[in-house]
């Protein structure tokens, strides 16, 4: 059948299994609009800002393991996605972004709201395409799907001019391509396996490739043949079972005793799905200094990026693993079973002492959150004190239920990422927000209300910049430079402003009941919890450690 552009780009998303789209409109995209004003089979969200869009996809795409959409005007609309397209790209999510254009007879005369979107965002995006021939459009729509889901998944953009959408051409559907996966190297199996029965004292570090490739299953049959510890990374969190007796928690600098000290102490490193970054490894000089690497990743690029691997296999990690567990053999339980359950027990014993009347411990809210749900809630956060906080007081079980900018440390992501897992998942999603990031993109509070996504926003809120007056805390002798904020900002009255509940907490005694009050709400709500403004992001708080109230008489 013959359709406008703006009509088989519609189309097109509906065959590659879209069905929702975050965007903002504009003139270059006005023929798109107009389309989706009847269109059938996809729902549009109207965010409060580009930004908020990408996120939203973002979050999507991460919570529903799907490709997430987003879409833009040209110009600033455009380039307000980047952030969110960079956030993407560091964390490997499949995204399509799609802009518009100035129409094509424009194009290079720095034409109202023209910019390069393609160029500027290059060095972000798996490939991007600018559409100059109508009959190339549906072409385009599918390639770019098939590059954002295969191999290492990561954004695509998609630039067309405003031209594009109103010319006609034949349109065809068709039914999405498969993307199969590239067969696992036997002999890269066979060397790993040698480099594993010669090991006395195996860890395997769980990464965020584990979570993309939904891995759980495959891990916990690899643990019960090694009968070692399993640690994860930042984004490999809910990838493994929280609660198994043999997680060591997360790794790195804001890890846990127990699982630094199994990387030290072991003599081979199973890392599956990670990249060894900066804030698991620290020094690479001395990092595992004298232990076996074996790297197990879809993208041959990471292998030896930051830490030499002395074997690698390259492939799906669940595909893999399977691969793997065919040929391993089983062993039974030993001396470093037994050191790591040691070091696992110490964690767990760990107890942290609140007052019932003092300022809001943030340790606390999340390990409440935690408990009430029973550790089956889906989180996003923003990034700061906030960020390690809720990977230390919560425990994830499942996969995709940590959700954060990892790689980029996106400030203001939490809250656009949770209205995309929300509706992606249909079910409430708590954003663990601190007051710095939650200025950001609190504008998408509008968002929220228009739709009544049950987001629960956790405010942990100091009145500073926390994570950067920390730093300045410890390194910079209390220099405070341009860390304080505005400590009265009334969050209660602004999230009321938006049409959206908002509750007040000063004290620990009241954290449980604004809790149970901001689930039972069915609709967007944020929690303010007054928190101190040196609230340091420790002490740790392990798997299965406690926090106990203390009550004045």
């Amino acid at each position: 059948m013959k359709c406008k552009g703006a009509r088989i780009l519609l189309e097109c998303l509906k065959e590659q299994g879209t069905d929702i789209i975050f965007g903002y409109p504009g003139g270059a995209v006005l023929n798109i609009y107009d389309e989706i004003y009847s269109f059938k089979g996809i729902t549009h969200i109207l965010a409060s800002h580009e930004q908020g869009a990408a996120h939203a996809a973002d979050g999507y795409a991460r919570a529903t393991g799907k490709v997430g959409v987003c879409l833009a005007t040209s110009g600033p609309g455009a380039t307000n996605l980047v952030t969110g397209i960079a956030t993407a790209y560091m964390d490997s999510v499949p995204m399509v972004a799609i802009t518009g254009q100035v129409p094509t007879t424009l194009i290079g005369k720095d034409s109202f709201q023209e910019v390069d979107i393609v160029g500027i965002t290059m060095p972000i995006t798996k490939h991007n395409f600018l559409v100059k021939d109508i009959n190339d459009l549906a072409p385009t729509i599918r390639k770019a799907f098939k590059i954002a889901k295969s191999g290492r998944p990561g954004p695509v953009l998609i630039d067309i001019p405003k031209d594009i959408t109103g010319l006609e051409c034949e349109y065809t559907a068709e039914i999405p391509e498969i993307i199969e996966q590239k067969p696992v190297n036997s002999d890269q199996i066979i060397d790993a396996i040698s480099a594993i029965q010669k090991s006395s004292k195996p860890i395997i570090v769980v990464g965020g490739g584990c979570n993309i490739s939904e891995a759980q299953d495959v891990l916990i049959k690899l643990q019960d043949k090694l009968k070692c510890p399993v640690c994860s990374t930042m984004m490999g969190l809910g990838a493994f079972n929280g609660k198994h007796p043999m997680y060591t928690g997360m790794l790195g600098m804001h890890g846990t005793f127990a699982s630094n000290r199994c990387i030290t102490s072991s003599d081979l490193i199973i890392a599956i799905g990670a990249r060894f970054s900066d804030r698991v490894i620290s020094d690479p000089k001395t990092f595992a200094a004298n232990t076996n690497v074996i790297h197990i990743d879809i993208d041959e690029a990471e292998v030896s990026k930051n830490i030499k691997a002395d074997c690698w296999i390259i492939g799906n990690v669940t595909d893999v693993l399977r691969n793997l567990l065919q040929k391993l053999q089983g062993r039974e339980e030993n001396e470093w079973t037994n050191c790591a359950k040691e070091l696992i027990k110490k964690d767990k014993a760990k107890i942290i002492k609140i007052n019932e009347f003092e300022t809001v411990n943030p340790l606390y809210v999340i390990k409440k959150i935690c408990e009430i749900t029973n550790g089956e809630a889906i989180i996003t956060t923003e990034v700061g004190q906030n960020q390690i906080w809720a990977t230390q007081a919560f425990t994830y079980t499942k996969p995709r239920t940590f959700i954060s900018s990892g790689g980029l440390g996106t400030m203001g992501y939490g809250f656009g990422a949770a209205i995309g897992a929300s509706i992606g998942k249909k079910d409430m999603v708590f954003d663990i927000a601190g007051d710095g990031s939650f200025r950001m993109n609190l504008n998408e509070l509008g968002t929220a209300a228009r739709y009544n996504i049950p987001v629960k926003i956790i405010l942990l809120n100091n009145g500073v910049l926390g994570m950067v007056r920390q730093w300045q805390n410890v390194f910079y002798s209390k220099r405070f430079s341009s860390t304080t904020l505005e400590r009265e900002t009334d969050f209660v009255k602004i999230a009321e402003g938006f049409g959206v509940k908002g509750i007040r907490v000063d004290t620990n005694s009241q954290v449980v009941n604004a809790l149970n009050e901001a689930i039972a709400w069915d609709g967007p709500v944020v929690i303010d919890f007054r928190v101190a403004p040196d609230e340091m992001a420790s002490p740790m708080v392990p798997p299965g450690a406690s926090i106990e109230m203390m009550f004045e008489v």
